[in-house]
Formats: structure tokens, C-alpha cells, sequence
């Protein structure tokens, strides 16, 4: 019901979108105002009738039900959300978990997590909004593909306190790892290109991570890639720099 719900509710948007009138969806049809005023606040469209009002709308039914998903999706959590992720590690990696597209069962065998705990924290990410808990303990995750987490928030401080430090103790010489470090002065100008390059690319890993969704979990791996510039300057230098010599970028 939920679902037919939202499938009508996208309907009802496109509807206005498009300036159609329930008086042009009742002529359509050919119902009274009454009527269709009836069916849309009762939700009660047989699939004729749907493909009848999509077409009046211009609309095919599968780009409603892709408006319909998009429409739940979200692409930022509150400052307090990100906040209850922080504080409670277990849902924290279920979370991680979910927006990886991992099962309940999956879920439940990697991890030490009872699975009273387990639907407990999922109905939390329900609530949340950041997933959809559906039957069967089935998860849909709702972030949207340029999900991002607040600049500054508990998320990123999480990162910057415990996930940085462990993310750079490692040699980077194994099978899918790779360090690159290279220094160098640039312009302002060089420097905003090249950003704009980091920001393609990481659009690039976003595209491939959503590309391999439909792969097998035993086949995906957990990748992070850090991309990070700064005019910077190693501090054993800059104390020995007079401050004259300092300049602003």
C-alpha cells in the first residue's frame, strides 16, 4: 500500500508540473470531477486507468515509478542525524552496510550483531529516512547518488579522528592499493583545475560503485579513495621561513 501510495503521490506532482487540471483527468477518463477528486485521495487507480492519466501526463510508467523512487531519495543527513550514527558504532557500520547495498543476511554473517539488534538499528535507519525497511527485512537504501555528509559534522570529525589515521598505516604496496604523493608550486589558476579534476573524478568512483551495485557481494570490496590539495608546506620548513616571507594564497 505504502508503495501505491508514493506511485499516485508522483503522479499527483508530475500532474501539476505539467499544469493538468483533475477537470482534464476527469474528461479523459470519462468521470465526473467528483470522481476522480475521489480516486486520487483514495489512491484507488486501476492499471488502465494509471496508463490512461501517465499518457495524458506525457509520462511513461516507468519513468513514475524511477520520479517516485527519486523522490525518497536524500542527499544529506542533519548535523543530529550524523551525530546518532557516531554514537552508536554498531549502527554506525550498519548504516555503511546498507548504503552498500549488503542483505540482511550479509549483514548479519560478517558482523558480530544479533538480529534483534540488527532489525532494531535497521527501523532506526527507517526512520532516519537514510534507508527503506520493507518486508521480508529487505533494505532499499534512499541516498541519493551525490549523497555527501555535512561539511564540518560529526561524520567528517569521525574521519579526522579515527578513519584517517588508520586509512594512511598501511605500505600501499599491495594488490589494489595505491599511494600517490607529488609537491610542486602552482598558480591559483592551475590549482582550480586541478580541483576541478579531483571533483570528476570522484564523481567517476561514485558512477562505478552505483555501476557495480548489481554485482554479488564476494565480488565488490570496500574501496576508499582520499583525494586531498592544499597549499602546504612541510613544517619543519616554515619554521625557518620569516614571516615576510609568507604570503596568502
Amino acid at each position: 500500500m505504502a508503495q501505491t501510495i508514493a506511485l499516485i503521490d508522483a503522479l499527483k506532482r508530475v500532474l501539476r508540473e505539467q499544469g493538468i487540471t483533475y477537470t482534464e483527468v476527469a474528461q479523459r477518463l470519462g468521470l465526473s470531477l467528483p470522481s476522480v477528486k475521489r480516486l486520487f485521495a483514495e489512491r484507488q487507480f486501476t492499471v488502465q486507468r494509471l496508463d490512461q492519466v501517465c499518457e495524458l501526463a506525457g509520462v511513461e510508467f516507468a519513468d513514475l515509478v524511477r520520479r517516485m523512487q527519486a523522490d525518497k531519495e536524500i542527499h544529506q543527513l542533519s548535523w543530529e542525524q550524523e551525530q546518532e550514527l557516531v554514537s552508536d558504532l554498531k549502527l554506525l557500520i550498519v548504516a555503511v552496510s546498507a548504503l552498500n547495498r549488503w542483505t540482511f543476511h550479509d549483514i548479519l554473517v560478517a558482523y558480530r550483531i544479533r538480529e534483534t539488534e540488527l532489525i532494531r538499528r535497521l527501523a532506526q535507519l527507517d526512520r532516519m529516512k537514510l534507508i527503506e525497511l520493507m518486508p521480508g527485512n529487505r533494505i532499499r537504501p534512499l541516498a541519493s547518488t551525490d549523497f555527501h555528509w555535512q561539511k564540518g559534522g560529526p561524520i567528517q570529525r569521525f574521519f579526522e579522528a579515527q578513519v584517517q589515521r588508520d586509512f594512511f598505516q598501511c605500505t600501499f604496496d599491495k594488490p589494489g592499493e595505491l599511494r600517490l604523493f607529488v609537491t610542486g608550486m602552482l598558480s591559483r589558476q592551475a590549482n582550480a583545475q586541478l580541483q576541478q579534476k579531483m571533483q570528476r573524478l570522484a564523481q567517476e568512483f561514485r558512477g562505478l560503485h552505483q555501476e557495480d551495485q548489481s554485482r554479488p557481494l564476494s565480488e565488490r570490496f570496500g574501496t576508499s579513495l582520499v583525494l586531498a590539495m592544499r597549499p602546504w608546506e612541510l613544517e619543519i620548513f616554515r619554521q625557518y621561513r620569516k614571516p615576510e616571507s609568507d604570503k596568502p594564497f
